[in-house]
């Protein structure tokens, strides 16, 4: 596949569907019908990524406040197979990573990764996550049912 032109766009209830679809095919887990209506109203932090004017990517994030500590959790970030190592999924990450370095007062960015999602962990560490722990049965149906917990530290609290 030749080198495509990689775009985000905003999530509307125009193409909020799309969103279901794709996430419906790239993961395991299924989500909500809160989990998008929360997506309508998350602004910067849930994106479509096109690739030639094509929705082959979403990534969804929302705003995580413990114990006076303000960390960013993505809820989604995937890709179609076919259009995986083209550089979207890098494209969302980074504009994540723009986002909490913008507003500043993040202390950190997390996430959950099935524990034999080689793919994923490998992409979250060159960005500079890490394995911070792994929850046990945090999957309902899907097996293995554990999770690594990925996180980015930002600020030293």
């Amino acid at each position: 596949m030749r080198k495509g032109r990689i775009e985000l766009g905003d999530v509307t209830p125009h193409n909020i569907k799309q969103l279901k679809l794709l996430n419906q095919v790239v993961f395991p887990v299924s989500y909500n019908d809160k989990f998008y209506k929360d997506v309508l109203e998350a602004g910067e932090l849930a994106k479509l990524a096109y690739y030639n004017d094509m929705v082959v990517g979403g990534v969804c994030c929302r705003v995580d406040v413990q114990e006076g500590q303000r960390r960013l959790y993505i809820m989604t970030l995937g890709c179609l197979a076919p259009y995986r190592r083209l550089g979207i999924g890098t494209k969302m990450l980074e504009h994540v990573l723009n986002f909490v370095e913008k507003e500043g007062n993040f202390n950190s960015i997390f996430l959950h990764v099935q524990v034999n999602n080689d793919g994923a962990l490998d992409f979250y560490k060159k960005f500079g996550f890490e394995v911070v722990e792994t929850k046990q049965h945090y999957y309902k149906r899907i097996e293995p049912a554990d999770a690594h917990v990925l996180q980015k530290t930002l600020l030293r609290s």
